[in-house]
């Protein structure tokens, strides 16, 4: 069996910074694109950040230069560093693995979901 459990998610003030993590765990075999998506009351959820198992990152635009993605190969896990938050960055954020399992089943798989909440 496979769980991707994230942290980090809380309470900021605009301006400030959060960071995310998720790890995965279980009968892994190999984890191709892990990914961070987010999902805003009464709206569709979107992809924030991606990561490639070689390191190649993909942004969505409303939060380029301000969010960086990053992964520990060695540790299963991927990390959202968010700085400069604006009260816009409220939402539930899921980490995302597309991910190969021990017995050879190539599946998706989400995070428990991280509400970050952006106020003063």
């Amino acid at each position: 069996q496979v769980q991707l459990v994230e942290s980090g998610g809380g309470l900021v003030q605009p301006g400030g910074s959060l960071r995310l993590s998720c790890t995965a765990s279980g009968s892994i075999a190999l984890i191709y694109t892990m990914a961070w998506y987010r999902q805003a009351p009464g709206k569709q959820r979107e992809l924030v950040a991606s990561i490639t198992s070689g390191g190649t990152t993909n942004y969505a635009d409303a939060v380029k230069g301000r969010f960086t993605i990053s992964r520990d190969n060695a540790k299963n896990t991927v990390y959202l560093q968010m700085n400069s938050l604006k009260p816009e960055d409220t939402a539930v954020y899921y980490c995302h693995a597309d991910l190969l399992t021990a017995w050879g089943r190539r599946s998706d798989y989400w995070g428990q979901g991280s509400q970050v909440t952006v106020s003063s």
